[in-house]
């Protein structure tokens, strides 16, 4: 009865921890490189996972927040992928490092030029981006994701207090407070940001501790619920011999 039960825990937990990791691969998602503290500049990425087995993403696009422009949004450049930046005038005009800005980007395009996203992968799509609001906690970036199959996922619900995640939730940036020095964040995105508001940031990718984390508890998972069954078999095996 013992091995039973052992074996029954260990395979409801390994269900457990799959269920519980699956929704980090889900959907279109914005991941900070570092520190995204209001009033400063950030490298960002867009996590964007392939969910079809029978398609590559091969288009992907952002649209930046209209209540809180970004002065400067810089992509970096990508092998495979053409990048288009869309901007548009403001209605009130932006100063940023004593100059005005009266246009902000707007949109930015990753179009495919080889074979995309293939299925049972995912990549970043890096943007140095700045100078980030100091009167808000979050930015929302509404995301559409096309196949090459002509399918399009739009993720573009907002996420509302109280309420279950969307089917389809926008990419949302949490922004933290200004540290009592008046440091803002990255140092390296804003002398980037500053220089131009077209050229290519530094690479400054690093690995998705979030990511890690998960695919160590599924593994985790996967190993305790074969270890549950195993024993459930042997012991069922004794049974029926005696």
């Amino acid at each position: 009865m013992k091995v039973s039960r052992l074996a029954a825990s260990g395979a409801l937990a390994g269900a457990a921890v799959l269920t519980l990791s699956g929704p980090a691969f889900a959907h279109v998602s914005v991941q900070p490189e570092g520190s995204v503290a209001k009033g400063g500049y950030a490298v960002v990425d867009f996590k964007v996972p392939n969910e079809r087995d029978n398609a590559s993403t091969t288009k992907l696009e952002v649209t930046f927040p209209a209540d809180h422009p970004l002065a400067s949004a810089m992509p970096e450049p990508m092998d495979g992928w053409k990048i288009h930046v869309t901007k548009s005038k403001l209605a009130k005009p932006l100063e940023v490092h004593g100059k005005k800005i009266t246009e902000a980007v707007s949109k930015i395009t990753w179009t495919a030029d080889g074979k995309g996203i293939e299925p049972g992968y995912f990549e970043k799509f890096p943007v140095s981006v700045g100078a980030l609001p100091e009167d808000a906690d979050e930015l929302v970036f509404k995301a559409i994701q096309t196949y090459d199959n002509k399918e399009v996922v739009r993720w573009i619900e907002v996420q509302q207090d109280g309420q279950e995640e969307p089917e389809n939730p926008a990419p949302v940036l949490t922004l933290s407070a200004a540290s009592e020095d008046g440091h803002h964040g990255s140092t390296a995105a804003e002398d980037a940001s500053a220089k131009t508001t077209t050229a290519a940031s530094d690479p400054a990718a690093t690995s998705d501790g979030s990511d890690t984390t998960a695919r160590v508890l599924a593994v985790v998972g996967i190993a305790v619920g074969a270890l549950g069954v195993a024993y459930g078999v042997l012991a069922g095996r004794r049974r029926t011999d005696a």
